[in-house]
C-alpha cells in the first residue's frame, strides 16, 4: 500500500491517508472484500476498533477484524444461510453489528439493519417485508420482542442474541443461537472446509445490494432503499479526499446502525480509509469517552447538537455571577469573529487576540468539559438545524458544519467547506457529485453514490428519478456563494391564507434552539395566522422550574404551570422577533405530553410525522383558531412495553401577542 508523505502517524489531522491507486482498486471491490484486502495492508499493527466494556477499552487490528467476520460468516453459513437471502440486525453500536452485516454480505446475503427502539408488533411488520432467514439481536429485550411475534416470523430460521445476560432460562430453544454459539459453529464449518469461506467471498460483485435502509418514513410506510457496495465505496471516496482524515483517525459510532450516517461511515469510510471505529460504553458515558478518545471526526443529528447547546446554556445561566459574565463575553467575541467568517473578512489583530484570550480562559476548558475538545471536525445533518446553534458552536471554537444527503443518495453529499462556513446553508458538493435545481425549486442529485431503488416497489423507483437525476423532494437554491439553501420538503412548504408561503422546518429549528423547547410543530396551511405546539424539554425546564421551587410530580403537570407557560411565552416572542411578520407566531400550546416514536408522532430517527401529528390532534389545532381559552383532552400514550395509558387534562392556548 501506498501512503501519502502527508504523514506517518496513525490518527489525527495529517495522519497518512489511502492513496488514489488503491482507492480506485476498492472501488471494484464488495466492502468485505475491501476488509480483507485492509486485513493484510494494515495487519496487526494499526487498530481498526475500539469498544468500551467494563471501564476499559478493548481493541482489534484489522488481522482480527478480518477473522471475526469471517467467522461470524462461516457461522450464518452453518446456519443455512445462502446467497440472496436478507439478514436482519437489531442492535445498538457494537463491534458485534460491524461483524453480523460484514459475514452476511461476504457470503453474499442483503443486510437490513432495523432500530432496537422498535416496539415488538413494529419490528415483526418490518420482518415480514423482506423475510430474513437470521435475525441477529442485541439482547434479551429483543428476543422477547421475537418470541411474542414468533407466529408471523415463520421464515426466520435462527435469532442469534449478542448478549448473554438474563438469557439461562431460555437454553434448550432450537430457535435461538448465541453468538458464542454461531462462532464456534462458523469454526467447526471451517475445519470442514477451509476454501469455502474465500470461495464465497470473491464471489461478490460492487453491483450487489449490500444493504437496505428504511427511509423516515415521515408520511408514511417507510420504503427500504437499496445500496450496493459502489454505492457506498464511491461515497466513502468522496469524504476520505474531502476531509483530514486518513489511516487511524477516530471515528466515534454513536448514532444508531439504521441510519445511514452509521452505514456510510462506520461501515464504508473506516473500511476504505483505514480508521479506527470506537464504541463508547453507554449513552451515559459519551461525553466520558469523548475526552478519552478524542475523536477527529464526528456526524450526528442536529438533535444532538441542540441538546448539548440547551445543557451548555443552562449550566452558563446557573453559574455564578463572575463565570457567567466571563462566558458571556467570551461568546461575544466568538460571535465576532463567526461574523467576521461568514463576511469573508481577515479580523483585526485585536479581535484574533481577544479570541485566543476567550479560547484559553472559557471554550477550551468548555470543549473539554461536554468531550468535544480534540474534535477537528463536526458535522449535523438529518434535519434542519437552527443557524444559531451553528454559530453558537462555532462561537465556541468547534468547527461545526452543517451538511446534507438523504438515504437514497447514499447519505450526506453536501457540506459546508472549511473556511467558507455559512450557518444557513448546507454547503457546497462533495467531489463528484452534481447539484441543480429544478423549475419548481427541488434539489436534484446525480452521483455514483445514489441508490439502485426501492426493494419491490419499481412504481416508486421510477418516480424518485428525473431524466438520471435523483429527486431529493426537497425544495432549495443557490446562494451568490454557490452555496445550497434548503428551504424545507417540497411537499411541506406551505401557505397562509393571504398566499404567502412558508417553510415549518424554518420556524421550527428556530424554536428548538431555546433550551426550553425539546420539539415544535408548526400550523399554518390556509389559516390567517400561525400556531404551533410545543414539547418542553423535561429536563432543563425542570431543573428550572425547582431551582424556583415550583412543584410539579408528571410532564403533563409541569407543562400546566403558570410560571413554565409565562417562560415559554418568552423564548417564542424571542424568536417572533427575528422572523418576518407572516412568519411569526400568534398562538400556541403546551402539549400534554411528549411526541414519540411509539405512538407514531415520531420516525425512529426523531422526525415529525406531520400528516399523523395533523390526524391525531385536529382538535387542538382548530382550538388555536377559534377564540377559547382552553379545552379539555382525554387522549392515551402507548409504552415501549405495549401497555396503553390515559391522560384526562385541560391544555390552555396561549396568545403570543
Amino acid at each position: 500500500m501506498n501512503v501519502s508523505d502527508a504523514g506517518r502517524r496513525d490518527g489525527g489531522i495529517g495522519a497518512a491517508k489511502i492513496d488514489a491507486a488503491t482507492l480506485d482498486v476498492y472501488g471494484k471491490y464488495t466492502l468485505p472484500q475491501i476488509l480483507s484486502e485492509q486485513a493484510k495492508r494494515l495487519g496487526p499493527g494499526h487498530i481498526a476498533i475500539r469498544e468500551k466494556a467494563y471501564g476499559i477499552w478493548q481493541t482489534v487490528n484489522w488481522e482480527e477484524y478480518f477473522r471475526c467476520v469471517r467467522r461470524t460468516a462461516l457461522g450464518l453459513l452453518g446456519l443455512g444461510v445462502r446467497r440472496r437471502d436478507s439478514v436482519a440486525i437489531v442492535m445498538n453500536n457494537h463491534p458485534e453489528w460491524l461483524f453480523s452485516e460484514l459475514a452476511a454480505q461476504a457470503v453474499g446475503c442483503v443486510t437490513v439493519n432495523l432500530f432496537t427502539s422498535s416496539i415488538a408488533d413494529e419490528l415483526a411488520e418490518a420482518l415480514k417485508r423482506f423475510q430474513p432467514a437470521v435475525v441477529v439481536v442485541q439482547d434479551q429485550e429483543q428476543v422477547d420482542k421475537l418470541l411474542e411475534t414468533r407466529p408471523r416470523l415463520e421464515f426466520v430460521k435462527t435469532v442469534v442474541y449478542v448478549d448473554p445476560t438474563g438469557m439461562r432460562t431460555y437454553r434448550g430453544n432450537p430457535w435461538l443461537a448465541s453468538f458464542r454459539e454461531l462462532l464456534e459453529r462458523g469454526d467447526a464449518l471451517e475445519r470442514e472446509k477451509p476454501q469455502l469461506f474465500p470461495s464465497e467471498l470473491w464471489r461478490g460483485r460492487p453491483e450487489d445490494v449490500a444493504v437496505m435502509i428504511q427511509t423516515s418514513g415521515t408520511t408514511g410506510l417507510p420504503k427500504l432503499a437499496m445500496l450496493s457496495h459502489r454505492n457506498f465505496t464511491a461515497m466513502a471516496r468522496k469524504w476520505i479526499e474531502a476531509t483530514p482524515i486518513g489511516i487511524g483517525s477516530n471515528w466515534l459510532s454513536i448514532t444508531p446502525p439504521a441510519w445511514i450516517v452509521d452505514q456510510i461511515w462506520g461501515v464504508g469510510i473506516t473500511l476504505m480509509g483505514g480508521l479506527t471505529m470506537n464504541f463508547p460504553e453507554t449513552a451515559e458515558t459519551i461525553e466520558a469517552d469523548f475526552r478519552e478518545i478524542g475523536p477527529d471526526v464526528i456526524v450526528s443529528s442536529s438533535r444532538f447538537w441542540e441538546d448539548l447547546a440547551s445543557k451548555i446554556r443552562v449550566k452558563m445561566a446557573d453559574a455564578g455571577f463572575v463565570k457567567r459574565k466571563l462566558f458571556e463575553a467570551a461568546e461575544r467575541v466568538g460571535h465576532k469573529a463567526v461574523d467576521a467568517e461568514a463576511a469573508k473578512e481577515t479580523p483585526t489583530a485585536a479581535l484574533r487576540a481577544m479570541r485566543r484570550i476567550a479560547s484559553a480562559l472559557v471554550f477550551r476548558p468548555l470543549l473539554d468539559r461536554v468531550g468535544c475538545l480534540g474534535i477537528t471536525s463536526a458535522y449535523t445533518g438529518g434535519h434542519p438545524i437552527s443557524p444559531e446553534v451553528i454559530r453558537f458552536f462555532r462561537a465556541c471554537g468547534l468547527n461545526l458544519k452543517q451538511c446534507y444527503g438523504l438515504t437514497e443518495a447514499g447519505g450526506i453529499f453536501q457540506v459546508q467547506p472549511d473556511g467558507e462556513v455559512k450557518p444557513e446553508t448546507v454547503g457546497k458538493a462533495l467531489p463528484g457529485t452534481d447539484v441543480k435545481i429544478a423549475e419548481d425549486q427541488e434539489v436534484l442529485v446525480k452521483s455514483l453514490s445514489n441508490f439502485t431503488g426501492y426493494y419491490k416497489d419499481y412504481k416508486a423507483t421510477e418516480e424518485a428519478f428525473r431524466d438520471g437525476w435523483l429527486r431529493t423532494g426537497d425544495a432549495g437554491y443557490f446562494d451568490g456563494d454557490g452555496h445550497l439553501v434548503i428551504i424545507g420538503r417540497k411537499e411541506e412548504i406551505i401557505r397562509n391564507k393571504s398566499g404567502a408561503a412558508f417553510s415549518p422546518d424554518f420556524i421550527e429549528t428556530r424554536l428548538k434552539f431555546s433550551p426550553y423547547i425539546k420539539e415544535a410543530v408548526i400550523f399554518g396551511e390556509g389559516r390567517p395566522y400561525i400556531s404551533a405546539f410545543i414539547n418542553i424539554d423535561m429536563g432543563n425546564v425542570g431543573n428550572w422550574a425547582e431551582e424556583r421551587m415550583i412543584p410539579y410530580t408528571t410532564y403533563t403537570d409541569l407543562s400546566q404551570q403558570p410560571q413554565v407557560e409565562e417562560l415559554i411565552l418568552g423564548e417564542v416572542r424571542a424568536v417572533n422577533e427575528r422572523l418576518p411578520d407572516y412568519m411569526r407566531i400568534r398562538k400556541f400550546l403546551l402539549l400534554y405530553k411528549m411526541l414519540d416514536a411509539d405512538d407514531e408522532e415520531l420516525t425512529r430517527t426523531g422526525k415529525v410525522r406531520r400528516r399523523f401529528v395533523y390526524g391525531l390532534y385536529v382538535n387542538l389545532i382548530e382550538a388555536m383558531y377559534k377564540n377559547v381559552p382552553s379545552l379539555e383532552v382525554k387522549s392515551q400514550v402507548r409504552y415501549r412495553d405495549g401497555q396503553v395509558g390515559k391522560i384526562e387534562t385541560t391544555v390552555k392556548i396561549l396568545d403570543v401577542s
